[in-house]
């Protein structure tokens, strides 16, 4: 039995008893730094709490203080002056590093480090221009309280203290001022760092939740989720060792799947390292794609990342349960992308590319169906079946789907072919190749129903089955 290497505040804690000095290679002392101990002296009476939070800490326990992580060189750009020290205010995953090296650079080459980087997307539009505005120190307050607590804004500094608009933030993909990516603390809460606390699925649906990505409602109505709340005393969550199957057996968390470790895999800071779809765009692709237009480099094609994951089930249960449960998953992917994802986003770029519509997102009745679809609805779908959620799949997923697929969308995309061959000219043009495509979408497999094209044989059968579920149910 093979046991994967954890690095861990705690290994070193129990290796060496000293603090960091704040540059250089670590070197460990057998008490408190002398300036974390002034740090101290003057915390425990301005904020109790936050040292009563750092003595409850491993940080604590391998005498790593407040200097060690906020301290800076005296030459230090942005440094702020406080009560003789050159500090800064925000730490940064570069300063982990110094101590969790591993971790780090997992994170720095994973999809949580990118979170950031949403300028110009459509959720982005949202929260600048239709839900919100410009007047919050020239930015939307909304994206400032709501996007941007979890994307992570890019702090901006003014004589050393971090500016309104970008402080306070622990998004995952906060942009620091040293370069680096991220907030450890957006997990690994202030001021006790704990790693039972980043393993509590709550802590993952502080941001994973709500209609567009919603892991923790999924999550807590599953079989691992009921699992987990019928189990919590027994999850072992604040051991330094967690490996699954062995330190603990009665739930997974999110945690559990996407970064811990197992028997054979060991721990990760990559959220992505396990995942073999992207559930998050309109139509769903493998990660390595995704993964280029990041400039995320050096990553396990798919079918590793697969093999990863499938590591993690079968802690709990046999390659036969495991397989099958894949193979159902996939062909759900598949259909939502051949039926509804890749038809819809053909659609709506025809009908934009045509002029049919304005380039202006969100300013017409259309735009939001689509969005809905893929964006809520495709999304809750997709996640359901990837977490064995049967409710999210179907009633909150592709029922929702169809629902504004047809009743909506497809209606729409008919009124505006109507008048764009009305109106003449280049826009009879476009409504033209817009009708083409529609004429050929329904009358394929997926969707010669809606248009009362189902075989007689399909009739039949439909009729059968309706009438056997009445006589179960007339007696």
């Amino acid at each position: 039995m093979r046991y994967p290497v954890l690095t861990t505040v705690a290994a070193f804690a129990v290796a060496v008893g000293g603090a960091l000095p704040v540059t250089g290679a670590p070197i460990f002392y057998n008490q408190l730094s002398a300036e974390s101990q002034k740090c101290v002296e003057c915390h425990q009476e301005s904020t109790p709490v936050l040292d009563q939070q750092w003595g409850e800490s491993r940080h604590h326990r391998g005498n790593v203080g407040c200097y060690e992580c906020h301290g800076v060189n005296t030459d230090a750009t942005n440094a702020l002056d406080h009560n003789g020290f050159k500090i800064h205010v925000i730490v940064t995953p570069k300063d982990c590093s110094r101590c969790h090296e591993r971790p780090y650079a997992e994170m720095e080459n994973s999809h949580h480090a990118k979170a950031g980087e949403i300028l110009g997307s459509l959720d982005n539009v949202l929260a600048n221009v239709v839900e919100g505005n410009k007047k919050f120190y020239g930015k939307s307050a909304l994206a400032v309280n709501g996007c941007l607590q979890c994307h992570g804004s890019e702090v901006r500094l003014k004589d050393g203290e971090p500016t309104v608009d970008t402080w306070p933030n622990d998004g995952i993909g906060r942009l620091n001022v040293d370069g680096s990516r991220g907030s450890c603390s957006s997990c690994h809460m202030r001021h006790t760092f704990s790693v039972a606390q980043a393993r509590q699925p709550e802590t993952c649906g502080r941001c994973h939740l709500g209609p567009d990505h919603p892991q923790k409602e999924i999550y807590e109505t599953s079989r691992h989720g009921i699992l987990y709340a019928a189990n919590k005393d027994k999850m072992n969550m604040d051991s330094s060792k967690w490996v699954v199957g062995v330190d603990y057996w009665a739930a997974p968390t999110c945690a559990t799947c996407h970064m811990s470790a197992t028997k054979e895999l060991p721990s990760t800071h990559d959220v992505g390292a396990r995942i073999s779809w992207n559930n998050r765009p309109s139509v769903s692709v493998r990660p390595e794609v995704t993964d280029a237009k990041l400039g995320l480099t050096d990553k396990p094609d798919w079918k590793q990342r697969r093999a990863a994951m499938k590591d993690v089930c079968q802690a709990c249960h046999n390659e036969k349960y495991v397989s099958n449960f894949y193979e159902q998953y996939d062909g759900l992917i598949q259909l939502y992308n051949e039926k509804f994802g890749e038809p819809g986003e053909k659609l709506y770029g025809l009908l934009k590319d045509g002029g049919l519509i304005t380039a202006q997102p969100f300013d017409e009745k259309i735009d939001w169906d689509w969005f809905l679809i893929w964006h809520h609805q495709g999304r809750q779908a997709r996640h359901g079946a990837s977490m064995m959620q049967p409710d999210y799949t179907h009633w909150h997923g592709l029922f929702e789907v169809a629902e504004v697929f047809y009743s909506e969308y497809i209606p729409e995309a008919r009124e505006l072919v109507a008048a764009g061959l009305k109106a003449g000219g280049t826009k009879a043009q476009a409504a033209g190749k817009v009708n083409a495509y529609l004429e050929e979408l329904l009358n394929s497999d997926n969707h010669r129903w809606y248009i009362g094209k189902l075989s007689a044989e399909e009739k039949a059968a439909d009729a059968k089955e309706r009438e056997a579920f009445k006589a179960r149910y007339a007696k």
